[in-house]
């Protein structure tokens, strides 16, 4: 389920997304600290997936261990976010917890970017990924986004270059629109 950051609460998501961040990007991952600053920097969309209300946990005494004071947070199984401050959104990041990676959480999180920033009036959509993430590829290029160009040794420290990529969004709510929900979300979807 995918649910908006302003819902929970902000510490706790902090928390849990920086030792997300740790367990997907390694030596390349935002610190707590860099976290919250994305999360608190303007003009900035997150979304969260969690599990529903089906998927919850309950601990022994009967009460949903994984509620903080703003709802569920322990059980993020994924993030992303986007900066927009004129015509063009830039996506921050994708991630999904790796335990919940093949299920389309990657999909629908993009999904829901694409759809904020379509209402919030942007154009048109960008991005960089590693060139050697094959999934997050197959992804992005399966919704429309194009190859812009090449950043060499974006990925510090690891010196992994970047592509650069754009997404029309008028053309990718259109797409969208007409694809299934099995088209969106087929397998070998997620970062």
């Amino acid at each position: 389920m995918i649910v908006d950051l302003n819902d929970r609460d902000r510490d706790e998501v902090v928390s849990r997304l920086a030792a997300l961040e740790r367990g997907l990007f390694g030596a390349g991952a935002w610190s707590e600290a860099m976290v919250r600053e994305e999360l608190e920097a303007p003009d900035r969309t997150y979304v969260l997936d969690v599990p529903d209300g089906s998927d919850a946990h309950v601990g022994s005494q009967g009460c949903d261990i994984s509620r903080g004071p703003g709802g569920p947070t322990g059980d993020i199984r994924g993030y992303a976010g986007f900066w927009y401050g004129g015509d063009d959104a830039e996506i921050m990041t994708i991630g999904v917890a790796p335990e919940h990676q093949r299920r389309g959480i990657a999909a629908a999180l993009l999904r829901s970017l694409i759809e904020r920033a379509t209402d919030r009036g942007a154009r048109r959509m960008l991005l960089e990924v590693r060139v050697d993430n094959d999934p997050a590829l197959a992804l992005y290029r399966r919704f429309g986004f194009a190859r812009m160009g090449l950043r060499r040794r974006y990925y510090q420290p690891e010196n992994v270059d970047a592509y650069t990529m754009s997404l029309d969004l008028h053309r990718a709510m259109t797409t969208m629109t007409t694809m299934t929900n099995d088209e969106v979300t087929k397998e070998n979807d997620d970062e």
